[in-house]
């Protein structure tokens, strides 16, 4: 007998109403603080005068994409803040990971 439990179509999720439920009910309140600390964040670089960066950018960009109602948000975010060339360097920057790409200057 297997223990897997029945999917529905939109994934893991059991079809039973108070499985369904618990996904709130355990994931809302990490969620919540979680966007509150990106809330804190971007304005803290707005009083320091740093908001322009091309990191802050990429946030406001991919909080865009949390909203708009469409499917795979983690993987359209992900694809946000990811180097889209496909093409290696010809020499390395010799930088750590920055978190967010940015545009080469023209």
């Amino acid at each position: 007998m297997s223990s897997r439990r029945p999917s529905t179509a939109q994934g893991s999720l059991p079809a039973s109403p108070g499985a369904q439920q618990a996904v709130i009910e355990y994931g809302f309140i990490p969620v919540r603080a979680k966007l509150l600390e990106v809330a804190a964040f971007l304005d803290r670089v707005e009083r320091h005068g740093v908001a322009d960066d091309f990191r802050c950018a990429a946030l406001r960009e991919a909080a865009l994409l949390l909203v708009d109602g469409q499917p795979e948000r983690a993987r359209r975010i992900l694809e946000k803040f990811s180097d889209p060339t496909t093409e290696p360097e010809t020499k390395s920057s010799g930088k750590a990971a920055l978190g967010a790409w940015r545009a080469p200057a023209k």
